[in-house]
């Protein structure tokens, strides 16, 4: 049995369709039914469905084989994984951001952000001391009350931004969702995870 995690939403709509060309597709829809084990057109692949976060946990620590997973979130998290392939879905990109106009602030920088690994990691490679300011959402309203400078945060179309009176500044990280697999996955199922990795990347490419 092959077990693929996978999370609701924008990657879960994107990856579908790959997978129905690789062969597998869900024997009910994922996103009505309240199941979070659901089996596919193939007996020996099954759906788990976690949160976004939680996927590369899942998959590194054999819970899962293999599983869907952002490159925000994979910074974020770390950990040994298997990256074999981009699926070229889901596409963002990371960035800070703060108020139109608004000087660089002198002294520390106070950051507000769910991705707080990263955001340690992008100031120390600049050398700048930095408050990091964990939430889990709602990212614009942080330099618009003054509990924030700053925030770092995935960007679409930056609406959401421009609609409170901020702008996108600096590109942390072009986005995208990429497979992960578990690496004892890797060499004790080496043969049914290779053949389907060919057929992700063949649907992948086709799509180029």
């Amino acid at each position: 049995m092959l077990t693929i995690a996978l999370s609701k939403g924008r990657i879960l709509d994107d990856t579908l369709p790959l997978l129905a060309e690789a062969g597998i597709v869900p024997a009910e829809n994922p996103e009505k039914s309240r199941k979070l084990i659901i089996p596919t057109t193939r007996d020996d692949v099954q759906l788990l469905i976690v949160r976004a976060t939680d996927v590369p946990t899942y998959v590194e620590h054999g819970a899962a084989d293999l599983g869907v997973a952002g490159k925000d979130v994979l910074m974020e998290y770390g950990g040994q994984l298997y990256e074999p392939l981009d699926l070229n879905i889901a596409r963002c990109k990371l960035m800070t951001a703060g108020k139109v106009g608004a000087p660089e602030p002198k002294g520390r920088l106070r950051v507000a952000t769910k991705f707080v690994n990263i955001a340690r990691r992008y100031y120390a490679e600049q050398g700048r001391q930095v408050e990091v300011i964990k939430l889990y959402g709602s990212m614009e309203l942080a330099p618009l009350v003054g509990l924030a400078d700053k925030i770092i945060d995935v960007v679409d179309t930056g609406n959401t931004l421009r609609a409170n009176g901020l702008e996108p500044q600096e590109l942390i990280a072009t986005i995208s969702s990429r497979l992960v697999v578990n690496k004892a996955s890797m060499k004790m199922k080496h043969a049914e995870l290779d053949t389907l990795i060919t057929a992700l990347r063949q649907a992948v490419e086709a799509r180029a």
